[in-house]
């Protein structure tokens, strides 16, 4: 049987790691990139705090739409990472998509040099 939390357990579970990623000196970032991260394609800077504070066991970021206006390489955008403002990886494994997915950008083929627009971001507890 799976592990059923409450909605105030997932509220404050999602609330940590918006404070995982606001401990640094500084916003945390966003990375999109290849499947497994393996090349980051862009990379965007979060508001800080990177959120208001989860709603039904969603953490859903501030400041969007956000713009990297030269994207680092040129790929298909299938995964993204959020780190802290030292670099450390919070949140790893997100989905990245134009729609339905933990990232939406206004597309997910990204040359290097062109301008790359976040439309969302959010977090859902399972």
């Amino acid at each position: 049987m799976s592990v059923i939390y409450s909605t105030a357990t997932k509220n404050a579970r999602m609330d940590a790691v918006a404070a995982q990623i606001d401990a640094g000196s500084g916003p945390g970032t966003l990375q999109i990139g290849t499947t497994g991260m393996g090349t980051v394609l862009a990379t965007f800077t979060l508001n800080d705090p990177c959120a208001a504070a989860a709603s039904n066991g969603v953490l859903t970021f501030s400041g969007f739409p956000k713009s990297d206006t030269s994207a680092d390489n040129t790929g298909t955008a299938a995964a993204a990472v959020i780190k802290d403002s030292n670099g450390t990886t919070v949140i790893s494994g997100l989905t990245v998509s134009t729609s339905s997915a933990d990232i939406v950008l206004d597309s997910v083929s990204i040359t290097a040099g062109q301008t790359v627009i976040l439309n969302a971001a959010s977090i859902t507890h399972a």
